[in-house]
């Protein structure tokens, strides 16, 4: 027996061989065990970091208990809780508030977005007056006068240096002083802030403009330096009389480079950034001197002079140029200049070279007149029929601009009410409805009936509260009837109303409503004056511009009008023009425009009275101009019943007749001035008694003339010659 068999006992059994391994198949999750596990992941994680958060506030609670403040310490360290708390939420919502302003700072070049010197000539090239802001470039801050500078540090900002961007002290002394003096006496503004506002928000007074500005002064400082603030700021604060920036102030008010200023006239400068228009010396001079004299003042107290140093300045105050005669065409240059920066937006060239030399359409010699017979009317009326203010926009019918009146006087108020001002035209609007009505199967004759209308409650009126029955659109229009124009829209629809004004050179955004057919919309001046040349030029788009060309400080031609602008697009079919000419020559002929007739010349045009009496207009054309003009009140209150056909038609005519002195009168599209009652006896005179003559010298002045000429004809046959070669220069030769 082996040893191995030896071993084993009988008595024992054998184990049985171990089994072999069974593989068996594992079993795939489904996607719910797999979305659970990921459940139970993201729970175990936040339970995990809730429970640390908790054990370390509970820690960081206990530590606080071992500090309790008592009595006045526990009440300040609440008040500073809650101060922290809400500050830290108040600067979220005004940082939220202030970030469309930042929207501006994103422009690579803001710091020249804009940025002009423009010298504007008139259309015969004659300079008429000067707009824009001096580069940096051109005058160093190093080589700006040091008593200029103090002088605007003193007055304007003294912690300028040592400030951040926003005078904590300077704003709460003038929120004292203007609690003590219940209203605005000082302003907490800085330097940076007022920057700000110069290059990137508007002047308007609003809480939200407030916060803008104080987080774009911020971001100013964070990416300017005190000297590149500061330069920045003397060529951008507006000094009055349309000039920006010191350089430019120098040498409208004392014709001067801003170098050789002294200390008089840098202080009287200085004076000016508070109330441009109120310190203006060229406006009131005394009020300058007065308000140079109080920035001495403050030199002296910031310490910066000494009371000997200014002594010569008190006592010999700076003398201004005097500029009262120069009547520059103030409100045409602003508008001329948005022009030229419009321009600049699709001109390469032009957006490159900013010191250009621009010439225009204004013709100064109708400038003038339109100047003076807004301010003869208003004289005479103001206060008698309650109306403070008026415009007048005039064109040639192609659209170019040779007279714009903004307001009654550009010192008081630079707000222009010939571009930017919005009233309802009344009216004056009507000739867009029935323009549209002609275009959509109606026409002059159409008959329409004059009686009540009623549309949702509201029920129109005519002026005179009477009706006419069954009328032609003719009538209707020439009489200025409001239910047929209401009637013409219910049938045409009023959208298509919308787009015919659109399309003839209304920019303004029209409401659809019932009343838009008698000119419940708001629309401008200029507006109106564009659309109405539709009509006068036949048909064709009449965009107002102002600029004929543009030259850059080489004499290099950038921009030429009749080169780089094409022809200008028809809007309405030629025959429909004609039979609204001759309505609204029948306007003026025998309508409610009667006061707008010119002596030998062939007249249309449209009144507009809206309700309350507080929009009056008058939008009339001829052959050869149109002209818009509007009287009202800036507040909107009412007038002494002044409409359309009285203060707004005599100024329209007062001007019309001038522009059409000496001129060669072109046909209005449509109208036969033989066709006209009072016209054949005109026109079989002989052409050169046809033609108006210049009123320019008095009678008594001609007779004058007459004498010298005779008494020169009786001394020498040579010297009666001698006035038939030669005639008196007018204004009205210079325009030819």
């Amino acid at each position: 027996m082996s040893e191995d068999e030896s071993r084993q006992s009988p008595s024992e059994p054998t184990p049985p061989p171990a089994p072999e391994p069974v593989s068996v198949p594992r079993q795939r999750r489904s996607f719910g065990q797999f979305l659970l596990a990921i459940d139970a992941f993201v729970d175990t994680v936040l339970w995990t970091i809730g429970s640390a958060l908790r054990r370390t506030f509970e820690s960081y609670d206990a530590f606080l208990r071992r500090f309790r403040a008592r009595g006045i310490w526990r009440a300040l360290a609440e008040l500073g809780s809650d101060a922290c708390t809400y500050g830290a939420i108040g600067l979220v919502i005004v940082l939220a508030f202030a970030q469309p302003a930042f929207e501006a700072t994103r422009y690579a070049d803001w710091r020249t977005t804009d940025d002009f010197a423009v010298t504007f000539l008139d259309r015969f090239g004659k300079e008429i007056g000067k707009r824009g802001i001096v580069l940096n470039d051109t005058v160093p801050l190093e080589e700006i006068p040091d008593v200029l500078i103090k002088a605007t540090l003193a007055t304007e900002d003294r912690r300028f240096f040592s400030h951040f961007g926003i005078d904590i002290v300077g704003t709460f002394r003038a929120m004292v002083e203007n609690a003590r003096a219940g209203g605005v006496v000082q302003g907490g503004s800085s330097l940076t802030q007022q920057l700000a506002k110069n290059l990137f928000l508007s002047n308007e007074r609003t809480l939200g403009r407030k916060i803008k500005e104080a987080y774009l002064a911020l971001w100013l400082e964070a990416n300017l330096t005190k000297q590149e603030i500061l330069k920045l700021y003397l060529d951008r604060a507006y000094m009055g009389g349309g000039v920006f920036g010191v350089t430019a102030a120098a040498e409208f008010y004392f014709n001067k480079n801003v170098r050789e200023l002294t200390l008089a006239e840098s202080a009287m400068l200085a004076g000016l950034y508070k109330a441009p228009t109120k310190y203006a010396p060229h406006v009131n001079l005394p009020a300058a001197r007065a308000r140079a004299n109080e920035v001495l003042t403050n030199m002296v107290q910031a310490g910066l002079l000494t009371e000997g140093q200014v002594i010569g300045a008190r006592r010999n105050p700076a003398i201004a140029v005097d500029r009262s005669q120069d009547q520059l065409p103030e409100y045409f240059l602003d508008w001329a200049l948005e022009e030229v920066k419009k321009l600049a937006r699709r001109n390469p060239a032009l957006a490159r070279d900013r010191i250009v030399t621009v010439r225009t359409t204004l013709d100064p010699a109708l400038q003038r007149q339109a100047d003076l017979a807004v301010e003869a009317t208003l004289r005479d009326n103001a206060k008698a029929r309650d109306v403070g203010s008026a415009a007048l926009a005039a064109m040639v019918p192609d659209g170019a601009v040779v007279a714009m009146v903004g307001g009654r006087s550009y010192g008081d108020s630079q707000f222009n009410r010939a571009v930017n001002a919005l009233r309802q035209p009344g009216s004056a609007f009507k000739p867009f409805v029935y323009m549209a009505a002609f275009m959509n199967g109606y026409s002059k004759d159409s008959i329409v009936p004059d009686r009540p209308i009623t549309i949702g409650g509201w029920s129109p009126r005519n002026y005179g509260r009477s009706y006419r029955g069954p009328v032609s659109l003719k009538v209707a229009l020439t009489k200025s009837i409001n239910t047929v124009p209401v009637r013409l829209a219910q049938a045409i629809g009023r959208d298509k109303i919308v787009e015919t004004a659109y399309a003839m050179g209304i920019t303004n955004e029209l409401k659809i409503s019932k009343s838009l057919p008698l000119g419940a919309s708001d629309v401008s001046v200029l507006d109106m004056a564009a659309s109405y040349s539709t009509f006068a030029n036949g048909g064709l788009k009449a965009t107002p511009y102002a600029i004929v060309e543009v030259k850059n400080s080489d004499g290099t031609v950038l921009y030429n009008r009749d080169r780089d602008e094409m022809e200008a697009p028809r809007v309405l079919p030629t025959d429909k023009v004609e039979e609204m000419n001759e309505i609204l020559v029948n306007v003026v002929e025998a309508g409610t425009g009667r006061r707008a007739r010119i002596d030998g010349v062939v007249a249309a045009g449209k009144t507009g009275t809206t309700s309350a009496y507080r929009d009056a207009w008058f939008v009339g054309y001829t052959g050869n101009f149109t002209a818009a003009v509007w009287f009202g009140n800036d507040d909107f209150t009412s007038t002494r019943r002044v409409t359309g056909g009285s203060l707004p038609a005599m100024t329209w005519q007062a001007f019309m007749d001038y522009a059409h002195r000496d001129i060669d009168l072109s046909p209005m599209p449509g109208v036969d001035a033989a066709d006209l009652a009072r016209f054949p006896k005109a026109l079989v005179k002989d052409e050169s008694e046809n033609r108006p003559q210049p009123r320019v010298l008095n009678r008594q002045t001609q007779g004058v003339l007459r004498d010298i000429g005779k008494a020169l004809s009786a001394i020498s046959p040579l010297a009666s010659a001698a006035p038939a070669e030669s005639t008196p220069p007018t204004d009205v030769a210079a325009r030819q």
